[in-house]
């Protein structure tokens, strides 16, 4: 079976949402481009760096968790947003633990 390549940039909605620990992050490519994916908090702090790099043509997902290291994020609402070539979307997720 072939692969479909989108025809267009997307940004979904993260699943699950509310989560706790982690939560996954869906979004595609229409051509080979520099892709940012970058969290921010309610205030427009950058939390995490996600994705900076180019991505050839398709549908990715990542992971992004409430914990790493010796970062714990506080209940609330943030923000990621996904930059590439023209296209720049944003999306809110919340946190609940």
């Amino acid at each position: 079976m072939e692969e479909l390549v989108p025809s267009e940039f997307y940004l979904c909605q993260n699943y699950p949402n509310p989560f706790k620990e982690k939560t996954v992050i869906k979004y595609c490519v229409a051509y080979k481009t520099r892709v940012k994916l970058t969290v921010y908090n309610a205030e427009g702090e950058v939390i995490e760096k996600l994705i900076d790099e180019e991505k050839k043509p398709g549908t990715y997902e990542v992971v992004f968790q409430s914990a790493v290291g010796s970062r714990q994020l506080a209940n609330g609402n943030y923000l990621y947003r996904l930059e590439a070539g023209n296209f720049t979307s944003e999306k809110k997720m919340q946190l609940i633990k």
